[in-house]
């Protein structure tokens, strides 16, 4: 791979090398804002600091941020679709929104500074990844009301690169283009890369030896082990960039390509808590909990102390002068309670990923028996593991997940292409159990 160096001083924003007293007085300043905006014109917000008893003018110093009430992806739901904006119609000049699978779609509306913002935090990403000026980006995350695509796209504009808008699917055209128009970065989920990797290899093509060096991997919970593979296969550099669409999209962090310690959040826009999901307490830097946003510059649908779901932790900043996030261990909404035991999907992924005959392609099925859940994993082979070998690494795999997460579980491996694919974000978990 090639190697990369930190970027110089000189082409970094103020922020990325600023000391941590000049960002405190600085997220201070903006909070107090984005308080006031948000109370000022969304009445949602509003009744909520009313019905807790808090008021902007309460806001003092970074900490008395947690004197305010959290927003929640019902408020979204229950204010669709407009009813969280806090500007006119008029002055909104895009609109993006949740796919809505799990009851109405979350919309998000944006104003053109907000959308300068956005494609400013993207360009700062994708040049901490190690893009610059010329770069050929493909973009393969879904164009649309996804934020993905168009995040992307307005950001690796920005950098001054060229974008190869080639949206999601269409595996065979994404090889094609991949290998005749040579670009150097790709965004796009992690799983999906890998699904591209197998349609090289069908196609007879090596995928170590394309013109791809780098490759930014969002939109879902990635292991370390997965970069791992993913480095492997492609001979590329691979880092996480994160974001989600009620806060702006991809770009709220990145991690750097010369540390790849975890994305480091743009404390400049973004200003993040932990907190227990449980009592929503605060927690200090360095412990697990929640991840909490609350946005500092967003005009058009600010959001106060917005949880996330996502688990993780705050970092100590190392590239850059602002914190890091731990990889996603999972979300809170996502967990599985399996006979009394706490599951994360990305936990059964690492196991997986440390067998070299497996590859990392799974699915958990729940289901109940009697009264109890049970969960059963379905994980591929690689095409080089002889069928004689298949109980053996099922074995050991059920083992694994035994004394690593400790449940029991039933462990059936399937050939090459015996787990559905996702052209976006992988769809881990099947949910058998009765509907209440």
């Amino acid at each position: 791979m090639t190697t990369h160096t930190a970027a110089p001083t000189s082409a970094l924003d103020r922020y990325e090398t600023a000391s941590r007293d000049e960002i405190a007085a600085m997220q201070t300043e903006r909070l107090a804002w984005s308080l006031r905006h948000s109370y000022d014109n969304v009445p949602a917000f509003r009744a909520k600091c009313e019905a807790k008893g808090v008021h902007p003018d309460d806001f003092k110093e970074l900490r008395d941020l947690a004197l305010f009430p959290f927003t929640v992806k019902d408020d979204l739901r229950q204010n669709y679709p407009f009813g969280m904006f806090a500007v006119p119609m008029e002055d909104i000049v895009r609109v993006h929104a949740s796919s809505g699978t799990t009851g109405r779609p979350t919309v998000v509306g944006y104003t053109q500074h907000d959308i300068d913002v956005w494609a400013e935090v993207v360009a700062r990403s994708i040049r901490a990844a190690g893009g610059s000026r010329g770069d050929r980006v493909h973009i393969a995350y879904g164009y649309g009301l996804f934020t993905g695509g168009l995040g992307a796209h307005y950001g690796a504009e920005r950098l001054g690169c060229t974008v190869i808008p080639m949206s999601g699917g269409q595996t065979e055209k994404q090889v094609q283009l991949i290998m005749d128009f040579k670009p150097t970065i790709i965004m796009v989920t992690p799983s999906y890369m890998l699904n591209i990797a197998e349609e090289m290899v069908r196609q007879g093509i090596n995928p170590r030896e394309t013109s791809l060096r780098v490759g930014i991997f969002g939109a879902e919970p990635w292991t370390g082990a997965m970069r791992g593979e993913i480095e492997k296969t492609f001979n590329i550099h691979a880092v996480d960039i994160y974001g989600l669409s009620e806060v702006m999209g991809p770009g709220v962090a990145s991690e750097c390509v010369e540390t790849k310690d975890g994305p480091v959040i743009w404390e400049d826009h973004f200003y993040p808590e932990i907190i227990d999901p449980d009592t929503g307490e605060v927690l200090p830097d360095g412990s697990y909990g929640e991840l909490v946003f609350t946005t500092l510059t967003k005009q058009g649908m600010p959001v106060i102390r917005y949880r996330t779901r996502d688990l993780t932790r705050l970092l100590p900043p190392t590239a850059r002068s602002m914190r890091r996030i731990d990889k996603i261990t999972g979300r809170s909404d996502d967990m599985l309670i399996i006979r009394g035991v706490n599951v994360f999907p990305t936990q059964i992924e690492e196991l997986i990923c440390k067998d070299p005959a497996l590859a990392p392609h799974y699915e958990l099925v729940v289901s109940r028996d009697g009264h109890l859940d049970s969960l059963a994993v379905r994980v591929e082979v690689n095409p080089e593991t002889h069928p004689s070998e298949w109980d053996r690494h099922s074995k050991m795999l059920q083992h694994s997940i035994k004394s690593r997460v400790g449940i029991s579980t039933s462990v059936e491996v399937v050939e090459q292409g015996g787990v559905a694919r996702s052209i976006g974000k992988a769809k881990r978990v099947r949910d058998l159990r009765p509907k209440a």
